[in-house]
């Protein structure tokens, strides 16, 4: 019967492996990434026992690119993209020719032809969407000068191999292989290869104009048309049918990739009050299938070629990993940034992913690439995603000795000024202010004070209301937005992400009194307790949830008061109901006055934490 169901098969057999394997990877102190890899091979035709649909796998792993760049362009605006036009253009562009020289220099040692070389290195060029975006997010560092800087030079990359994807078949004849025998409406109009590449750019330039007119009007449209019928269950279809058909829509009609067309849509998405809901309700699925891209990237990997033929492939890999990173490092502090920035951008191009196998596999079509370059694609694939994770955690360590070998921010004398503003570094930081993103962090001259995690609905307030009592605070956030409105607001800031002890640091958490957690996420609170606790044992903790469960984790975890939202708003409308009742003579039931107020769940949630129970505030 199974045998008749392989859909299913496919997503429980990969879903399950990735599960486990993964599990047994963060035990043993590695990335989750390593055991969905290895599910894949072993759910793949070179190993024994079952064996999944590749077919399948890598329909659905293309779900997972589509609902990642969607999710990432959910947190960007057309502004974000065009601040970073000046790095990602030309730095991605130059980036993408020195990798495919190495490329070529390979495969002429290897005795291919010059064509071969050529699709080799272009393949090795471009980095991996999926394992980028991963990287970034599990540092929460996309909505921050870095994120932006890498997502701009991606899509740069996505464009340039749009256009390769184009013009390969054309060239498929002088590069050696085998001339397609048709070309698409350039060659059916008699144009040729230039008439091809001006009809490719007029296609994408329309599919732009069509998202900044008609999109940027339809699709908030869209989203408030559904969410006034009040069903969350019709928002989120309307969600994944516009990611879906919008990636669809300019892959089929624009020649544009899925992952371009799903970035667009959630940028111009972005611009509706809806897209947190948005974003949050495409979270799950965004996930599930993310992790299905790396289990069918395992799938086309072969382990006995590495024992075969183990020089090329590291050969291969030390293109992917060293000669991009270097080729990237240094264009970025060409242009004037802070070596922590070089770093980040560097070691989140040294891999590759579902754009090098498209490549590979139109080059092996049309006889451009011999048969054994999919094997050296694919091991250079599979090793630099492995290596990614490991390479990023060295970036982090670094970042933490620079931090504690200088106390306070970088001189000219440090080697780290910046000729002038750039993305990472604002161009006014209030008094007092401690910026994490590119610069040296310093510890906040602050003492008996209280240190508040997260600006969003309920911290601005919490903030706020503190402010106005004279209660000395410190916030630390590390979305660039929220950081700007906190700067705005004039108090203490600390950017950065508060599950890294470095942070804590410096805000002073030793001499701290509190700790708020003003966010839901109990997986990260939990995380930054531990942190807290351990380097001061007397900090007072009071944290937000949605649950009784994760007020039970975070109980267990050392806070001492845990606000739950959906308890405080439920007492608050019923506090003030009874109140309005006792109000009205001879009424037997709570009424409601006209002029009553109507308190949201982050209004009750901020006025009960910092009113009702004040003691670990105080």
């Amino acid at each position: 019967m199974l045998h008749e169901m392989p859909l299913i098969e496919t997503i429980v057999a990969g879903l399950g492996l990735a599960f486990v394997l993964g599990m047994i990877a963060q035990r043993l102190g590695a990335s989750p990434i390593v055991g969905y890899l290895l599910a894949g091979v072993a759910a793949g035709p070179f190993t024994p026992g079952f064996v999944a649909d590749q077919g399948l796998a890598g329909e659905l792993s293309e779900l997972g690119v589509i609902l990642l760049m969607f999710g990432v362009g959910l947190h960007f605006s057309l502004g974000d993209l065009l601040s970073v036009r000046a790095i990602a253009l030309p730095g991605a562009i130059v980036q993408i020719a020195a990798a495919t020289l190495f490329g070529m220099g390979l495969a002429w040692l290897l005795g291919w032809t010059m064509g071969a070389g050529l699709v080799f290195g272009l393949a090795l060029s471009v980095a991996s969407t999926v394992v980028l975006l991963r990287a970034m997010q599990e540092r929460r560092l996309i909505e921050t000068g870095r994120g932006r800087i890498a997502v701009g030079w991606l899509i740069v990359e996505d464009l340039a191999m749009v256009l390769a994807l184009v013009l390969l078949p054309a060239f498929a004849g002088p590069l050696g292989g085998e001339a397609a025998a048709s070309h698409g409406v350039g060659t059916d109009l008699g144009l040729g290869v230039p008439g091809i590449l001006l009809v490719t750019i007029f296609k994408l330039c329309i599919f732009v104009v069509l998202m900044l007119v008609v999109g940027r009007r339809l699709i908030p449209w869209l989203l408030q048309l559904t969410a006034a019928s009040g069903s969350r269950e019709l928002f989120r279809l309307a969600v994944l049918a516009i990611a879906l058909g919008v990636a669809f829509g300019a892959a089929s009609l624009f020649g544009v990739s899925l992952a371009l067309g799903a970035f667009f849509a959630g940028m111009i998405m972005s611009e509706s009050d809806l897209s947190h809901r948005a974003a949050e309700d495409s979270l799950p699925l965004r996930d599930a299938f993310a992790v299905l891209f790396f289990v069918s990237v395992g799938m086309l990997f072969d382990p006995l070629s590495l024992i075969e033929d183990p020089l090329p492939i590291l050969a291969t890999l030390l293109i992917i990993v060293i000669g991009k990173s270097v080729v990237a490092f240094g264009l970025v502090r060409l242009f004037g940034h802070p070596t922590s920035t070089a770093l980040t951008i560097s070691v989140s191009l040294a891999q590759i992913g579902e754009f090098s196998f498209i490549l590979a596999t139109l080059g092996l079509n049309l006889k451009i690439l011999p048969p054994e370059a999919k094997n050296l694609i694919l091991g250079g694939a599979i090793l630099s995603i492995v290596l990614n994770p490991f390479l990023f955690a060295w970036v982090d360590r670094w970042r933490q000795s620079q931090e504690r070998s200088a106390p306070s921010l970088p001189s000219e004398e440090a080697g780290e000024a910046a000729p002038g503003p750039t993305p990472d570094a604002p161009t006014h930081i209030p008094s007092g202010s401690v910026a994490i993103e590119d610069d040296v962090l310093r510890r906040i001259d602050l003492a008996d004070h209280l240190v508040l995690v997260g600006y969003g609905r309920v911290g601005s307030k919490i903030a706020r209301r503190l402010a106005d009592a004279g209660r000395s605070f410190v916030v630390i956030e590390d979305a660039d937005k929220r950081v700007a409105r906190v700067r705005a607001a004039g108090f203490e800031t600390v950017v950065g992400n508060a599950v890294k002890p470095e942070v804590l640091e410096a805000a002073n958490i030793v001499g701290a009194r509190d700790l708020v957690l003003a966010f839901p996420n109990s997986f990260e609170a939990v995380a930054m307790i531990a942190a807290a606790k351990a380097a001061n044992p007397e900090i007072r903790v009071t944290a937000r949830v949605h649950s009784g469960e994760q007020r039970e984790r975070l109980i267990q975890a050392g806070a001492e008061m845990v606000v739950n939202g959906d308890e405080v708003t439920a007492q608050a409308i019923a506090d003030h109901l009874l109140q309005t009742a006792s109000d009205v003579p001879g009424a037997r039931g709570p009424l409601l006055a006209d002029d009553a107020p109507i308190l949201s769940e982050p209004d009750a949630a901020a006025s009960f934490e910092l009113t009702r129970r004040a003691e670990p505030l105080s």
